[in-house]
């Protein structure tokens, strides 16, 4: 059995109350749950540690929602929090920011999880397209090794391009699937040195010794973070005809 959980904090220093932003008035929160309703998880889950996030999702049909404590630090604690109740082995988390997230895109990680049973955590990436800015730091990147198994995770522009003569590089998205069991364990692990300095915490799975299978897709995400990342969501909405 496979779950999707999205983390739904209501307070951003960025985007004060950011679940509840409307796109096309439509709340994020949501318009991220129906994308991952169209998926083949068995169930879709919504924690947030705020009762007007917990009543909005409670409208849509065929979604979950539950209550968290406010003080947990991450997304992944949150998720971890629920999946220790869950019987689902397989856990994708998607971050409630993700309002246009590819159903095929979770599919993708539940087979790769489902097809390899040595493998407990794996994620995603994209390729940096011509003219992307792929010095900033808020876009990771990550390499990975000839079998898709990471290398690294850094905000640099890895691998550096030393002769200057092009290298293709991906831009790494915040969705992960793990098997339960690990989730666990993951959450349990003090932070580890790579990751306080890079400040990516899959950078703590990556010294614990853990493997994360990352899978290359078209996928381009439209994650909102500001007041202009808003504007710019509204502004794909009505590329997409439905805006």
């Amino acid at each position: 059995m496979s779950v999707v959980v999205i983390p739904a904090r209501y307070e951003s220093s960025r985007l004060p109350g950011k679940p509840l932003a409307k796109i096309g008035g439509v709340p994020m929160v949501v318009r991220t749950a129906e994308r991952c309703i169209k998926s083949e998880a068995d169930r879709v889950i919504v924690v947030t540690d705020d009762m007007r996030v917990l009543d909005a999702c409670k409208a849509v049909d065929g979604l979950e929602a539950s209550m968290s404590d406010p003080a947990i630090p991450s997304g992944t604690d949150r998720v971890a929090k629920v999946a220790k109740f869950l019987e689902d082995d397989i856990v994708i988390n998607v971050q409630g920011d993700e309002p246009f997230i590819d159903p095929g895109l979770i599919n993708a990680l539940i087979a790769e999880l489902k097809a390899d049973e040595g493998l407990n955590m794996v994620t995603a990436c994209t390729p940096f397209e011509e003219g992307e800015d792929e010095s900033n730091p808020n876009a990771v990147k990550v390499v990975f090794d000839s079998t898709g198994n990471a290398l690294y995770f850094s905000r640099l522009p890895i691998p550096f391009d030393r002769e200057g003569s092009g290298v293709q590089r991906y831009r790494h998205i915040g969705i992960y699937g793990f098997r339960k069991d690990f989730l666990l364990k993951f959450a349990s692990m003090e932070p580890s040195r790579l990751e306080n300095t890079e400040k990516l915490e899959q950078l703590r799975a990556m010294e614990s010794g853990e493997k994360i299978r990352v899978l290359v897709t078209d996928y381009k995400p439209v994650s909102v973070d500001t007041a202009e990342d808003l504007k710019k969501a509204e502004e794909y909405l009505k590329r997409l005809g439905n805006g």
